[in-house]
């Protein structure tokens, strides 16, 4: 990471991250965001996924220190020495999924995703979907609760409490996950290069949420 010098501190809601940034600002200023250098934000994992998807477009790197409950994305807390630290930085470049939603009213969705991509049933009872990966059909029946593609970024939120993997930030690989499969009984699902396509096709679609299609 370059020499910065302008910063703009977010925070959490959580008083430990709003009562550091406070004192953060203090020792080394506090500029509106679209004139920072770069962005530090503090509080855990999931604050720092809405940080990414949040502030995007303004090409900004973003530094996390850990001060939520959950840190797997961020660098430890330390007021002193911020300058330096952020200076001798390892960036790590995200890749955002594009999603592509066809839903059953006949209508598209777009979207771009840093954590993951989900598709998830309603109701009492379980999805069953298809897969295909880059046009090839490989699971012709999944019955679950639901199912999602996770990014390196994304690993440690929804993909880790569904019991998928946890991936290395640079690692250029996706995370495809099943959330309480029924068959294939316990199914752990799958690693997939960064570059696939990925659709999920609902069979029975009755409770699933907007989604007959899915391309990721």
């Amino acid at each position: 990471m370059t020499t910065t010098k302008k910063l703009s501190f977010v925070a959490s809601h959580a008083p430990v991250a709003q009562t550091s940034c406070k004192e953060l600002a203090g020792r080394y200023g506090n500029v509106a965001l679209e004139q920072a250098d770069a962005i530090v934000a503090l509080g855990g994992d999931g604050f720092m996924l809405s940080v990414l998807h949040d502030y995007q477009n303004l090409g900004v790197p973003i530094y996390g220190m850990n001060r939520g409950t959950v840190g797997f994305l961020m660098n430890e807390y330390a007021p002193h020495g911020l300058i330096g630290r952020l200076e001798r930085a390892e960036e790590a470049v995200i890749h955002p999924l594009r999603m592509r939603a066809h839903c059953v009213d006949g209508h598209e969705v777009e979207a771009l995703a840093i954590n993951e991509v989900s598709l998830l049933r309603q109701g009492a009872q379980a999805a069953k979907l298809r897969v295909l990966v880059d046009g090839r059909l490989r699971m012709p029946e999944l019955v679950c609760d639901g199912a999602l593609l996770a990014t390196p970024a994304g690993s440690t939120a929804y993909n880790y409490s569904a019991h998928g993997p946890i991936l290395p930030i640079g690692a250029e690989i996706l995370a495809l996950t099943a959330v309480a499969a029924f068959r294939p009984r316990r199914w752990r699902g799958a690693l997939l290069p960064m570059t696939a396509n990925v659709r999920f096709e609902a069979v029975s679609y009755t409770h699933l949420t907007l989604p007959t299609k899915l391309e990721v």
